[in-house]
């Protein structure tokens, strides 16, 4: 199903996967992996945000992406270290609009029906948070990857990346929050995602990056019940969850 709150449209397509839109420009969030992007094409996407090495999937963004998209990759994104068969950015330059960031960049990508202002934010594990190992070391060191926030229509989405449910995330001004809720020793699970949301008070909850693969197993239904019992509102899309 496709979640919708006034004119915004939020549809999860799994994993870290998410399209959103208002009428306007069309932007996607860390697209592939893991399936879930399998005999999709629909190629509408204006703006498609990578923020990291493992959520970096060149097929699964040539899948989302318009012939004249703009693809905003983190800076740390490096394809020669990833563990798998992946495309070098070079290759996407040829036929995209690529702009890299780090963490603290703000971007405003023209599309053809709208500007999407993208700015970035930290997302990491805490050497002393609820993922790290005993030595301190985390899957997602500082400087390893970024969060999205982006304004679609007059709304604004926060796809807050992987990693922690950081205190600096609950200062910002957010509309709609795509909640990661994974856990697993890998990304903030439902508990602290449900305290995050209660600290930012945004208008619209969607939890996504859950259930993608055994460690990111979550419960998504406790957490809308806590997230709504803390008086905001939520939305699942459950239609991408793995069967």
């Amino acid at each position: 199903m496709t979640v919708r709150y006034d004119d915004l449209a939020v549809e999860w397509l799994g994993y870290a996967t998410a399209r959103v839109s208002a009428g306007g420009p069309v932007v996607y969030t860390d697209p592939g992996r893991y399936g879930v992007l399998d005999d999709y094409w629909a190629r509408d996407g204006d703006v498609v945000l990578v923020t990291h090495d493992h959520h970096y999937d060149p097929a699964g963004i040539r899948s989302v992406a318009d012939a004249d998209a703009t693809l905003v990759i983190y800076e740390g994104v490096e394809p020669d270290r990833i563990g798998r068969d992946v495309e070098p950015i070079a290759e996407l330059e040829a036929d995209y609009d690529v702009v890299r960031v780090d963490d603290e960049a703000r971007v405003d990508v023209e599309a053809d029906d709208g500007t999407v202002p993208v700015w970035t934010v930290a997302a990491h594990n805490e050497p002393d948070g609820p993922c790290a190992n005993d030595d301190g070391t985390v899957p997602h060191p500082e400087g390893f990857g970024c969060g999205f926030l982006f304004s679609v229509g007059d709304r604004t989405v926060l796809w807050p990346g992987d990693g922690d449910a950081l205190d600096g995330l609950a200062e910002l001004d957010v509309g709609v929050l795509l909640a990661n809720i994974g856990g697993g020793g890998i990304v903030s699970d439902r508990h602290a995602a449900a305290d995050l949301a209660e600290r930012m008070a945004p208008d619209l909850v969607v939890p996504i990056h859950y259930d993608a693969f055994d460690d990111l197993e979550a419960d998504a239904e406790a957490f809308a019940a806590d997230v709504a019992a803390r008086s905001i509102p939520v939305a699942l899309d459950e239609r991408a969850v793995r069967q």
